[in-house]
């Protein structure tokens, strides 16, 4: 699946990259990315050298439709893990089990430390856990990715790519945590490991930095929205209410000018 993808991504958008040197050529290793389209999901992992494994939400695997069988045959090919998010206490320590088998394979190990998609484009705060607890319990080195435009070619909500625009991936220097091994379980140093690593996808990507969580800002970014749509509703209401007005006082003048005609004994023009 990869070799057909990989290649129709070249013809139709042309992406570019940086640093595919500081992936390693064999070994273990973390990609911890910025996440800014659906499509990262297939550019990431359908243009590095090696094949990395990320773990995939298990609708991604069993949506109906032509669309759902398509992109379920697609992570499969390149070996993306279903994780039921349903429970998820239970997912994030599925996932992390999932992720350190990959890495005890000598596998690449693929991650979006922000946990979903940016609703803005910015980059919002890392989620402790998954991501520094892997590299803490199997001492692999985090490689930092910025990917960069995919969410102009594809944005929240879109289903059709967007063409003629190039998305890039930036790949930055792996990042060695070594010294805290064993420290798995201290969230300080977890937390420490997410916000180095998130500087680094910062300082690549070159993306604005919000220091909440990106499930928090999706829920500002609603709420907006439904606070704006409602004024809206309620300027169009009023608007309508003051156009009936208007009209009912037009429509009352009217009546009273035709009332003061007929007394006054005026005739309408052309009257004989």
């Amino acid at each position: 699946m990869k070799m057909i993808v990989a290649p129709m991504l070249r013809i139709f958008f042309r992406p570019w990259m940086e640093g595919a040197e500081n992936i390693p050529d064999e070994g273990p290793a973390i990609i911890a990315s910025n996440h800014l389209s659906f499509s990262d999901s297939f550019f990431l992992p359908a243009l590095m050298k090696r094949r990395v494994t990320f773990i995939a939400k298990a609708e991604y695997f069993n949506t109906p439709g032509l669309k759902g069988k398509l992109t379920a045959a697609f992570f499969k090919g390149v070996g993306q893990l279903p994780v039921d998010r349903s429970g998820v206490r239970g997912a994030g320590e599925a996932a992390i089990r999932s992720a350190i088998a990959v890495i005890d394979r000598g596998e690449l190990f693929g991650v979006y430390p922000e946990g979903t998609r940016s609703p803005d484009g910015k980059l919002y705060r890392g989620k402790v856990g998954g991501l520094a607890r892997v590299a803490l319990q199997t001492g692999a080195p985090v490689i930092p990715v910025a990917m960069i435009d995919t969410e102009k070619v594809q944005p929240p909500g879109q289903v059709i790519p967007s063409f003629g625009i190039r998305p890039g991936i930036r790949i930055g220097r792996p990042l060695d945590f070594s010294r805290y091994q064993g420290m798995e379980n201290d969230r300080f140093i977890l937390r420490s490991v997410t916000d180095e690593v998130m500087y680094e996808i910062m300082r690549l990507s070159g993306q604005e930095y919000v220091d909440i969580y990106a499930t928090a800002a999706k829920r500002q970014i609603a709420e907006e929205k439904k606070r704006a749509d409602a004024e809206r509703r309620a300027e169009q209401r009023a608007e309508r209410a003051a156009e009936k007005e208007k009209q009912a006082a037009e429509k009352a003048e009217a009546a009273e000018r035709e009332a003061a005609r007929q007394e006054s004994g005026e005739k309408e023009p052309g009257d004989s």
